[in-house]
């Protein structure tokens, strides 16, 4: 009989594809989420979700409609949570309840109803600054950037001597440096998570997420993946709006890497008891990741607007060293950055987005989150 998988939060963007991604492996799939409507404007089943997927609507804070859900599960991926380092600035009571208290009532939930194996997804925001090294080549340690430096527009990190520094890839052993409520909760769920399963002795693996992308993302969210914020601004005609100066680096992964990298830790123990980073090894400027996207919608006319203003939470540069997936999960990105986007493209081509990234920045500005 073949195992059944529950994903929480498995009507979202990732959790959709991972369960697609599960059917086609020969998975019973079960998707727990409340439908928010941040995610979800209409409140409805989501047409993007397999037919296929059992949905249960529910909240994970909710412990009779989670004991409901696990009935009959082998494992668990823990999707569930509220996503946005900037929101969870302000709204931090809902992210703390939705992301901390959710993960417990989860685990506790599962005292009871043992799984044969958990997964968590964790984020790249856990670790701050990314990992960089001093002109002496020395690993730089703690390294953040204060409001007084960003006030000043000076955006790259310095060391403790001012002098400057270079960005690597970032491995999981890079010490955290919680720099926003988002990336303390995702902390909280994955060191939970490992608490619980070595202490029940389930097989458990918190995944280090980078930049998702692509096909089926929320585009009337402000607060979601930023390729699929300048998406919605492209479909209607606007400028993708950048913060600082647009050098800032990151590590764009497609969703079906990312899929495909929760399922192979479902079926590799070697991971269990690990945080592995889910990425594509490799980083691009978020400057040039909005022209290439301006390009590939045929909207190159759209030049983005680089606002020179901060966001406190924000991190400089990040991506990430995926040798510990590749070791562990035989995990290898397949989907390179350029076909990723350009079927981003033809997925956007037709779609519609409600435009609420200045909005959203309104409430960031209106509580001295943004300068």
């Amino acid at each position: 009989m073949a195992e059944r998988i529950l994903i929480t939060g498995g009507a979202g963007f990732i959790g959709s594809h991972l369960g697609r991604h599960l059917l086609q492996r020969g998975y019973g799939v079960r998707a727990l989420d409340r439908l928010d409507p941040q995610v979800h404007p209409r409140r409805e089943r989501p047409t993007y979700l397999e037919d296929e997927v059992e949905l249960i609507e529910g909240d994970v804070r909710d412990p009779a409609a989670v004991e409901e859900a696990l009935e009959g599960v082998d494992g668990v991926v823990h999707l569930a949570a509220r996503v946005g380092v900037g929101q969870s600035m302000y709204e931090i009571a809902e992210y703390c309840s939705v992301n901390t208290v959710g993960t417990a009532v989860l685990l506790e939930a599962l005292i009871k109803k043992p799984i044969r194996r958990l997964l968590v997804a964790s984020s790249m925001s856990v670790y701050g600054e990314g990992l960089a090294t001093t002109e002496e080549g020395r690993v730089a340690e703690a390294v953040e950037r204060d409001r007084a430096q960003l006030e000043r527009g000076e955006w790259e990190p310095l060391s403790a001597d001012g002098s400057s520094l270079t960005s690597r890839p970032t491995p999981e052993t890079k010490r955290p440096t919680l720099s926003s409520i988002y990336a303390l909760n995702k902390y909280d769920q994955e060191r939970m998570c490992l608490l619980f399963g070595s202490s029940y002795e389930v097989p458990t693996t918190a995944l280090r997420f980078f930049n998702v992308y692509g096909p089926d993302q929320a585009l009337s969210n402000p607060y979601t993946g930023v390729l699929a914020i300048f998406g919605g601004r492209l479909l209607n005609g606007r400028a993708p709006l950048i913060f600082e100066d647009g050098e800032q680096r990151r590590d764009f992964v497609s969703v079906h890497d990312v899929a495909r990298a929760c399922g192979l830790a479902l079926e590799r123990d070697s991971a269990a008891g690990r945080v592995v980073n889910v990425g594509s090894g490799e980083s691009i400027t978020v400057r040039e990741i909005a022209e290439r996207l301006a390009r590939v919608t045929g909207r190159e006319d759209i030049e983005p607007q680089v606002t020179g203003k901060y966001r406190v939470g924000d991190i400089r540069h990040c991506f990430a060293d995926i040798s510990v997936a590749r070791e562990l999960l035989g995990y290898e990105p397949q989907l390179a950055l350029d076909d990723g986007m350009a079927e981003l493209a033809g997925w956007l081509d037709g779609q519609t987005a409600e435009d609420r990234v200045e909005s959203a920045h309104g409430e960031l500005a209106a509580r001295g989150l943004t300068l």
